[in-house]
């Protein structure tokens, strides 16, 4: 009766982790999209796929994981394709991370070239090619890295360790989890390094102002990847301890599939909070949908624009208060 009741809570929770992905990251797309400028970014273009990959962690993962939870009953190819379609879409985020901090370094490794390296085009190329690697991790215990014992094509229901190899799962955290994670924080601590050194040298506004705005983006970036990584860690711990013989209660499960999905639902908060360019559409959403209220448009500005798509700090066009302005925007 306990478990019953444990597994009906865990379900009610899961249904609104979901919806919070959803209607969280839905507006985020919208306000990214709406924005010419952000939309030619490839900074914003990985921003948005990682939205998307959001969504659809509530909208396709979490159904696919309640499936897959000992409630339907079918063969065991079928449940183990439900269950790597579910890895795909929760795992892909981890790619786009990836892409965001290597975009992250190239803006501040290479400034004045980094405009005509990262072109939009490309960067929408990196973006499949981030899919197309889920896809190939996830759909590897098809081609037979499963549970699969050979004696019987039918299961009596559909669940997730029934069916995935446990020693897939510790591969997959060492090399698509954990590798990847040293090599974002390396990056990060080799980008602050970078910037911390250029504010230090640079005396004219201009190229201090650059600066200031990848300082104050990056800070946001490495927010959402620690926070990625505090909600993702404690499955992958509890699947390490399993794997060696150590017992975890079906309740620890529970909790660290909902931190797993509940970093899906914190993202948009972050960026709402942080990144000035997406939490001023985002109020215009709150104002017109929840507050009855049109938005008053403001007039247009001479001064630069928080992101400026010229990558070189040289050439931005001249305003002594730039730094300033961006600085206390991104803070508050």
């Amino acid at each position: 009766m306990a478990d019953h009741i444990a597994q009906v809570l865990f379900t009610v929770l899961e249904v609104l982790i979901a919806v919070a992905c959803c209607l969280g990251n839905l507006p985020v797309i919208w306000a990214v999209w709406k924005c010419g400028a952000m939309r030619r970014q490839a900074t914003f273009c990985f921003i948005i796929s990682l939205a998307i990959a959001d969504v659809l962690v509530g909208a396709v993962a979490v159904p696919l994981r309640v499936v897959a939870d000992s409630r339907v009953q079918m063969s065991f190819y079928s449940c183990l394709t439900f269950t790597c379609m579910m890895l795909i879409v929760t795992r892909v985020s981890v790619f786009f991370q990836l892409a965001l901090t290597v975009d992250r370094f190239l803006r501040v490794i290479i400034p004045l070239r980094y405009k005509t390296t990262v072109t939009i085009q490309r960067s929408w190329w990196v973006v499949a090619a981030c899919w197309l690697t889920a896809a190939t991790v996830g759909f590897t215990p098809l081609m037979g890295w499963n549970n699969h014992n050979g004696t019987s094509q039918n299961m009596t229901h559909c669940q997730f360790l029934n069916v995935m190899s446990m020693s897939y799962l510790v591969t997959y955290f060492y090399t698509c989890f954990l590798i990847p994670m040293l090599v974002m924080t390396t990056l990060y601590g080799c980008i602050f390094t970078i910037i911390h050194r250029q504010l230090r040298k640079t005396s004219t506004g201009v190229s201090s102002s650059y600066y200031y705005k990848e300082r104050n983006l990056t800070r946001s970036l490495v927010l959402v990847l620690v926070l990625f990584a505090v909600c993702w860690l404690p499955i992958h711990l509890m699947d390490m301890a399993d794997f060696h013989g150590l017992a975890v209660p079906i309740e620890a499960f529970y909790v660290g599939i909902l931190l797993s999905q509940a970093s899906s639902a914190i993202n948009p908060i972050i960026y709402a909070l942080k990144i000035q360019h997406i939490r001023a559409p985002l109020k215009t959403i709150w104002r017109k949908v929840f507050l009855c209220k049109e938005e008053v448009e403001a007039p247009r500005s001479s001064q630069t624009p928080v992101f400026d798509n010229s990558s070189n700090p040289k050439v931005l066009p001249q305003g002594d208060k730039e730094g300033e302005t961006v600085e206390s925007t991104e803070q508050g």
